[in-house]
């Protein structure tokens, strides 16, 4: 399905045509709106990204820019700001930073601006399929069977080896790495070490997996400071649920 784009402003010109008729001719779908709430309501459904092209009216349109506000915050829709300095330093005082995803200045290139919105667009559709996992094992067997397990609910990239995935993580940020404690070369709190000391990985939430129940074993996995564990003798149901929880409550309960 298309990305749908809400462009709002007050009536067309040459550059928001320009705009349209790029965004349509990459894939997008657009409507349009007027900067009042009426307009924004009759489009606004089943909306990915709100590009706002400012001009003067955004001194005049409080109550259009606190329902827009109330949308975005509410459907986590990410807001384009298009417009001068003023202007944008204005709908800010409606509008939070965490929604605003991008700022283009007055006057932009329509090329450029769809060429984001195609980056800001990609990002969005990740986010719908769900929760980034990498899984790391030296285990092939376990890695599939962990992978089936997880994929029903969870976006799951899975690799073999620590360097394999220091190498994934330059240029991915997943909501969770299930790391394997003992594994050959570079061990799992080696991968850990490496990780947190990557400025853009740093806080990424690990948890280790182990086939060692005893309590020797859990402490020294516990010393390091992750997340938590998990026991790779833990059944299906009990592994899922637990990774469930930690995303409901981004909080770990160790269950054993």
């Amino acid at each position: 399905m298309a990305t749908k784009i809400l462009i709002i402003s007050r009536g067309s010109g040459f550059m928001m045509d320009a705009l349209d008729s790029n965004l349509k001719q990459s894939g997008f779908k657009t409507v349009h709106a007027e900067p009042d709430v009426k307009s924004i309501t009759k489009v606004k459904e089943d909306t990915d990204i709100v590009v706002l092209l400012a001009d003067e009216f955004v001194y005049e349109s409080a109550e259009a820019l606190v329902y827009l506000r109330d949308i975005c915050e509410d459907e986590e829709l990410p807001v384009c700001l298009i417009g001068y300095a003023g202007e944008m330093d204005e709908i800010k005082q409606y509008i939070p930073g965490r929604c605003i995803v991008w700022e283009f200045l007055r006057p932009f290139d329509a090329k450029k601006v769809t060429e984001k919105l195609k980056e800001i667009s990609k990002i969005t559709e990740e986010k719908k399929l769900g929760k980034q996992i990498l899984l790391v094992d030296d285990d092939p067997t376990f890695l599939k069977m962990l992978q089936g397990w997880l994929s029903e609910k969870y976006r799951i990239t899975a690799v073999k080896s620590g360097m394999q995935a220091i190498t994934y993580i330059a240029h991915h940020t997943p909501d969770l790495i299930l790391l394997d404690y003992d594994m050959p070369v570079t061990s799992g709190p080696q991968v850990m070490e490496m990780i947190r000391s990557e400025i853009t990985a740093a806080t990424i939430p690990i948890i280790f997996l182990t086939g060692k129940s005893d309590r020797e074993s859990v402490m020294n996995v516990m010393r390091l400071k992750p997340q938590g564990y998990l026991l790779k003798t833990m059944s299906k149901d009990d592994i899922v649920a637990s990774i469930d929880e930690y995303f409901e409550n981004n909080r770990w309960n160790n269950r054993f």
